[in-house]
């Protein structure tokens, strides 16, 4: 669909699903137009998550709460910050990974992936690895460390993955509504401990310095442990594949500079959120089509990114895509720098030895909301 969703540039009706988008400049206008268009209504993601999560979340996407909070807690997703963050939680198995490589181990990315993303979730929600094994009944995990991260990336994965089959409608049935909830209420039961003792300079804590009530910090962390488990994975371990099968972790150890680029250029590839939804408020015209309230709006995001051209580590910044991957407008993605920055901890790791690498074995992950590997074993060439 994402491959024939070219064709609907600038902007196509498909009968029962709505108005699909695979232009960059109509994308950005919609993004920026919150006169006429929601994420909180029918069709868009934040109504999926009221009904998870509450109602309260309409104010915190669109109303007078989001824009306060987002100028409150800016500075904790600067790039200074995130760096720090990625070195305090998962700096040691960054660490960990080039030893392993270096040494000429078979290294599983994707399973890397699924503990680095376990841990920042971890850090997020205030969950320590005995919290883990508390919640989800470990009886033991002292010969493997990473288990309890394992385990919760596979809970927060099942969370997410309720979400497939919501193209024509965000709706979920009242079974799906239940086992949401109870997924969604196992993630945050350590979250009230942790709003108390988390330092002001971590999420957690700063929704207390800012007042912002229990129930609604704790929504908070969810919604951005949730948003950011899949797709960071997703992002990690396809960025790898990447580099390996276009031949480009050559030019990146040969200008090791270009990093940042290789960064951009996997996420723009990648595209992990892959389809944006948005509902239509009222009645409005887009690149000289009507629209009408009440409609649907899909943004294919990974058919506008990847129209620019393959994956090239010298490619410079697009000015027409510009980030689209992370959204647009006031609904940016607030942890796009995380991301970066998580990126990057991964790829100096990778290239850390100043070799090539190569792909021993490689599974795609199935029946899952965001495409990524279960498997991907590489190991240093030569």
């Amino acid at each position: 669909m994402l491959l024939a969703g070219r064709a609907a540039r600038p902007i196509r009706k498909i009968p029962k699903l709505g108005w699909f988008v695979a232009d960059p400049l109509v994308a950005r206008q919609i993004y920026n137009d919150s006169a006429h268009f929601s994420i909180v209504s029918e069709g868009a993601a934040g109504h999926w998550w009221a009904q998870v999560v509450g109602e309260w979340v309409e104010d915190l996407f669109e109303g007078p709460g989001h824009t306060e909070l987002r100028t409150r807690v800016r500075d904790l997703f600067a790039a200074k910050h995130t760096d720090d963050l990625v070195h305090r939680v998962i700096g040691d198995a960054l660490q960990q990974l080039t030893v392993d490589l270096d040494a000429g181990r078979t290294v599983d990315i994707a399973e890397r992936a699924r503990v680095l993303v376990g841990r920042s979730v971890s850090d997020l929600v205030g969950m320590t690895p005995a919290d883990i094994a508390a919640v989800f009944e470990l009886a033991d995990h002292g010969d493997d460390p990473d288990e309890p991260f394992r385990i919760l990336f596979d809970h927060v994965e099942e969370l997410v993955n309720l979400a497939m089959g919501t193209m024509a409608s965000t709706t979920l049935d009242p079974v799906a509504v239940a086992r949401a909830r109870t997924l969604a209420g196992k993630l945050a039961i350590s979250v009230p401990a942790a709003y108390e003792r988390a330092d002001a300079n971590t999420t957690l804590g700063r929704c207390r310095e800012l007042g912002l009530p229990l129930q609604h910090a704790s929504g908070l962390a969810i919604l951005m442990a949730v948003a950011g488990t899949d797709t960071l994975a997703s992002a990690m371990t396809r960025m790898v594949a990447l580099l390996h099968d276009s031949g480009e972790q050559h030019a990146l150890l040969a200008a090791p500079e270009r990093l940042p680029d290789a960064v951009r250029e996997a996420l723009r590839v990648t595209s992990p959120a892959y389809l944006v939804g948005r509902s239509v408020t009222a009645d409005v015209e887009v690149a000289g089509r009507q629209l009408r309230a009440g409609e649907h709006v899909k943004i294919l995001t990974w058919s506008i990114t990847n129209a620019v051209g393959d994956f090239r580590v010298h490619r410079d910044y697009v000015a027409q895509t510009r980030q689209l991957w992370f959204g647009g407008g006031r609904h940016l993605c607030l942890g796009a720098q995380l991301v970066h920055s998580e990126l990057t901890g991964l790829l100096d790791a990778l290239t850390a030895a100043g070799r090539p690498f190569e792909v021993v074995e490689r599974r795609y992950r199935r029946k899952v909301f965001i495409p990524t590997y279960e498997t991907l074993r590489i190991r240093l060439a030569g």
